[in-house]
């Protein structure tokens, strides 16, 4: 027996939604029955739009959560009954899996939470062509999908594991070889690079590549349990973690990712994290990109280092960002990247160097930052704290509120927007004007940036993948962008109170 399931409605009942990339919730309310119906109503939109032939493949993997199995076999077993193969890439990084996707032409499903706690979990969607849009979104939203109710118990959960009848594919390999074939061999070589491993699914990624091109690797902190670690909101442990490796064992720089392996970070000679944005910066350069794709939330060095003829800015979230690259490429522009303030970088076009080619990657990345910093420094004979340096001296600083719920944070940027009445901006020189000065220009984007006359950024905005309340900030000076956001965020902490 079926019954009829529309998307939209399961999505209200269960938590489970879109967020600013995939659809995310709590595991215990991502049951069998909700990820089976997402990933039936992901295939049956594709089908619908002609982009799946039957009989086609379709990839599936995950990342290191204990939840990730149970919800990669719901995915596979809708993909079985819709009548495809699915092909198991097991536990596998995203830029992995989608890479894989694109040379096969294949549409793949990754299961991942990112960066968030592991009492969440998530799905992201790719077609054939590449990471869903916001445009695919509404199209699975708008889906009623038929569910085999009897193979489900009261909670939502399949009452016999669904067989584990799978096609194995090499997503791993195949992304390490995209790599290693690319970047000449030993180009890091002389290098002492330390990769923090936690519980990143793409860990052993970054030994294999970065130990195959030359480099001196030490291995630290691997976690068998999951670690949150967030690349735009480091934790004080992480921080302090890394400044102690670089001092033990004499590191050029340290390397690490998130959960999924999509977002990096790279540490300088000392063990300090770089900004996602401003490592953007670096292999935006380092690539000669004439375009540059990145969020209103970024750093605005990118503008002021006058290293790239166009500059691009959308809402937060890789599938503007995707959007951005694809107006460069429409506009004429022949080396077109992206790259967020989480340091997600993503590869627009082909790219080329001495006869080989780099086949174009339009999703987070985190191997290709790490290896253009690291060569690049190298090459120079520099550090990467000198590569830094060299750049126009913005700052930027970024932090959130946890449990803080949308729709209060949403209400009290209504409130902060004011009603248009009365001089310009009453509501957030009432709010701010004290510590930051007079309200230059406002950007209501995503979320809402303020630009003051002394050229302090605030920048607020709901996160897109959990009920929390995001700030970034931007000054002249490091310690003005963290005290800054320390003060957004305690007088934010009040507004929830209030």
């Amino acid at each position: 027996m079926t019954t009829a399931v529309k998307i939209e409605q399961l999505m209200q009942d269960s938590g489970v939604g879109f967020g600013t990339s995939g659809a995310r919730g709590l595991v215990s309310r991502m049951t069998d029955r909700v990820c089976y119906a997402y990933t039936a109503a992901f295939i049956q939109y594709l089908e619908e739009a002609g982009a799946l032939r039957a009989g086609t493949d379709i990839a599936v993997g995950g990342d290191l959560r204990p939840s990730t199995p149970r919800i990669m076999l719901a995915a596979a077993a809708a993909i079985r009954d819709r009548g495809y193969v699915c092909r198991d890439c097991g536990a596998v990084s995203s830029p992995a899996l989608a890479y894989y996707g694109l040379q096969h032409a294949v549409p793949t499903v990754m299961v991942t939470g990112s960066h968030i706690p592991e009492d969440r979990n998530g799905i992201k969607f790719n077609t054939a062509g590449g990471e869903i849009l916001k445009a695919d979104e509404q199209g699975i939203r708008r889906q009623s999908v038929e569910l085999p109710e009897s193979r489900f118990d009261s909670e939502g959960q399949f009452l016999r594991p669904p067989s584990n009848g799978l096609v194995r594919g090499d997503a791993r390999g195949l992304y390490r070889r995209r790599y290693l074939d690319y970047f000449p061999t030993d180009c890091l070589s002389g290098m002492k690079i330390g990769v923090y491993q936690h519980s990143a699914v793409g860990r052993d990624d970054m030994m294999v590549v970065l130990g195959g091109l030359g480099a001196d690797l030490v291995p630290l902190g691997r976690s068998e349990s999951f670690v949150p670690v967030d690349t735009e909101a480091i934790r004080s442990e992480d921080a302090a973690a890394a400044r102690d490796w670089s001092a033990e064992h004499g590191l050029d720089a340290i390397v690490s990712t998130d959960g999924d392996s999509d977002r990096p970070l790279v540490g300088d000679e000392n063990g300090k994290w770089l900004r996602g944005d401003v490592a953007g910066i670096l292999c935006a350069a380092y690539l000669g990109a004439d375009a540059v794709v990145t969020p209103v939330s970024c750093n605005s060095a990118v503008e002021k280092c006058g290293r790239f003829e166009k500059v691009i800015r959308t809402r937060i979230g890789s599938p503007y960002v995707i959007e951005g690259m694809q107006r460069a490429l429409d506009e004429g522009f022949g080396r077109v990247v992206g790259y967020e303030a989480n340091g997600g970088f993503l590869l627009g076009s082909d790219m080329g160097s001495n006869g080989t080619r780099l086949a174009a990657l339009p999703t987070r990345d985190a191997l290709l930052l790490q290896i253009a910093i690291l060569r690049q420094a190298r090459a120079q004979k520099t550090t990467v704290g000198r590569l830094v340096a060299g750049l126009p001296r913005r700052y930027t600083w970024s932090d959130r509120l946890k449990a803080f719920p949308t729709e209060r944070s949403t209400a009290l940027l209504a409130r902060l927007r004011g009603d248009g009445g009365g001089p310009p901006h009453p509501e957030i020189e009432a709010a701010f004007g004290d510590r930051f000065g007079r309200v230059e220009a406002t950007d209501e984007t995503d979320g809402l940036r303020i630009t003051f006359a002394g050229g302090d950024v605030v920048h607020l905005r709901p996160s897109g993948n959990a009920p929390e309340f995001r700030c970034y900030n931007e000054a002249d000076s490091e310690g003005r962008a963290e005290e800054m956001n320390r003060t957004c965020l305690e007088l934010m902490d009040g507004w929830r109170l209030e």
